[in-house]
């Protein structure tokens, strides 16, 4: 995981972000809709950081996340479904 995103979780949601000067500059929030699914329901990045990959990273951090606990991935977020149609490497993540 880019050592610059952080991760933080309940039971019933987490966040993979990253901070500059102490507030968040971009998200993703997920879910836990069941014992081995999680959704991801909202993506977002400052205007200022957009078109720099910052996304994808998030999504990267947040793929190895689920394949280290066996979870599949549900995309509500419109990002994260894009990518999901345009890369196969998240294919065994995809639910």
């Amino acid at each position: 995981m880019d050592s610059n995103i952080k991760h933080k979780e309940n039971n019933t949601n987490g966040l993979f972000f990253i901070e500059k000067e102490q507030k968040i500059v971009a998200e993703m929030q997920y879910s836990f809709t069941d014992k081995n699914e999680i959704t991801v329901n909202h993506t977002e990045v400052k205007p200022e950081l957009k078109g720099k990959g910052v996304g994808t990273k998030l999504l990267d951090a947040l793929a190895d996340y689920a394949r280290e606990n066996n979870l599949k991935v549900v995309p509500l977020c419109p990002f994260v479904e894009v990518q999901f149609s345009r890369y196969q490497k998240y294919n065994d993540i995809k639910k």
